[in-house]
């Protein structure tokens, strides 16, 4: 079998380490010239560490960034709401773990190339379209974008693994449009900065149109400081999505850091911190309709290209994982590839729509939500804001969901 997968990005390597280990012949294609370590902060949950555990690569990936402790919500006073711990201190036998993503990308791809060949992964060609060869092959076009010359491969299977921009995804639905936008914007980047609350604390304060999210992606250096990702979200009164061509472009702090100046709190002082970075990037909050089909012939989505989600719930590159996962296994299992990906999508599509629609309602930081509504000006105890459970119940809800579910782990604020 011969699977090409369009897309270097955290799933499409993931996808070609999980199907070179089964045997299964992979070609990688990434639009990118060269791979550098761009981004910010992500999360991978523990499920997601699971998978990079049955590839024998959790240790190497783990030790990149920070085994998260605990997830906390405050309120805009800086009051805790709820506390729960994460990863290994809530008893998952792998850790959660925050890291920077570029620097995942390329220890992702600096592995497939190991394993697979240097061959096995071309950068510079950027996915054209495609075709299905009959009944039982694809056919992809590429640009070499150093030469601009065009080639032809052809496979049993092509993995879309290119983005919420996804080529694929677009010859697939072209009357889809744009991403659809929550009217939220985030502010991304990383400041070197003292640790906070345990030093492996993921925080997050405010509520849905004002938050402020913060958590360790590198462990202290020798002068004590540690790398800090933070995300600064507004929520903007417009109709229309930013064009594509402002994504990611730098941010100016007089657009957002006024709405935080006053996130000055005992434990962490936010201005200072959004004051601290070297560059801010600039993003809206998207994502896209859960679709009715992925898969068409024998060319399929995966990650971001299929259900790309709200940055809610730490979710986007763990779901991209599991779906490398499944993927790999229903090809190595099942009697042919159609079957394989009438299994794939069966198991991923309808579980992966629930997170998209659960993270439009917020996911489980509508406790944010729930307690601006009903103590806008804070409170004495947290206990006189939610009844008894509630709150667990809204983080378990989540767990449930997103598909990463224990009996026990989380706990009320004391």
């Amino acid at each position: 079998m011969r699977v090409l997968i369009a897309g270097a990005g955290i799933g499409g390597l993931t996808t070609a380490l999980a199907l070179a280990r089964r045997g299964v012949e992979v070609r990688v294609f990434e639009s990118a010239r060269e791979l550098a370590p761009l981004g910010v902060g992500i999360n991978l949950l523990p499920h997601a560490m699971a998978v990079l555990a049955e590839l024998g690569i959790a240790e190497e990936i783990a030790a990149l960034g920070v085994r998260t402790a605990e997830l906390c919500y405050f309120n805009a006073q800086g009051q805790l709401i709820w506390r729960e711990p994460r990863g290994l201190d809530a008893g998952y036998p792998v850790p959660q773990v925050s890291v920077h993503r570029g620097r995942l990308q390329l220890a992702l791809f600096e592995l497939a190339r190991a394993r697979l060949g240097p061959d096995a992964l071309r950068t510079g060609c950027h996915l054209e379209s495609f075709a299905n060869d009959g009944a039982r092959a694809v056919r992809a076009v590429f640009t070499d974008r150093a030469s601009g010359a065009s080639f032809e491969e052809r496979a049993d299977l092509l993995v879309a693994a290119d983005g919420i921009h996804s080529s694929v995804r677009r010859q697939l639905h072209p009357g889809e449009g744009a991403p659809r936008w929550n009217g939220n914007v985030l502010w991304r980047a990383t400041s070197r900065a003292q640790p906070f609350l345990t030093g492996r604390s993921m925080i997050m304060a405010g509520s849905r149109r004002r938050k402020f999210v913060a958590y360790p992606i590198e462990e202290p250096a020798a002068d004590g400081l540690c790398l800090v990702n933070w995300i600064a979200e507004l929520h903007r009164d417009s109709e229309a999505t930013p064009a594509r061509e402002d994504w990611n472009r730098r941010g100016a702090l007089a657009d957002f850091l006024p709405a935080f100046e006053g996130f000055r709190f005992d434990w962490l002082d936010v201005p200072e911190l959004i004051r601290s970075a070297e560059a801010v990037f600039e993003f809206p909050m998207v994502d896209r309709d859960p679709l009715a089909r992925w898969t068409h012939g024998r060319a399929t989505l995966l990650g971001d290209a299929a259900h790309p989600m709200y940055p809610i719930g730490s979710n986007g590159a763990s779901q991209a994982i599991l779906d490398a996962r499944t993927l790999a296994a229903a090809l190595a299992q099942a009697r042919d590839v159609d079957t394989a990906l009438e299994r794939y999508e069966s198991e991923r599509r309808p579980a992966t729509a629930e997170i998209v629609l659960a993270n439009r309602e917020h996911g489980p930081e509508r406790v944010l939500d729930l307690a601006e509504e009903r103590a806008p000006g804070g409170f004495a105890r947290v206990e006189d804001v939610f009844a008894p459970g509630e709150l667990a119940e809204i983080a378990a809800r989540y767990k449930r969901v997103a598909g990463f579910a224990r009996e026990s782990g989380s706990e009320p604020a004391r």
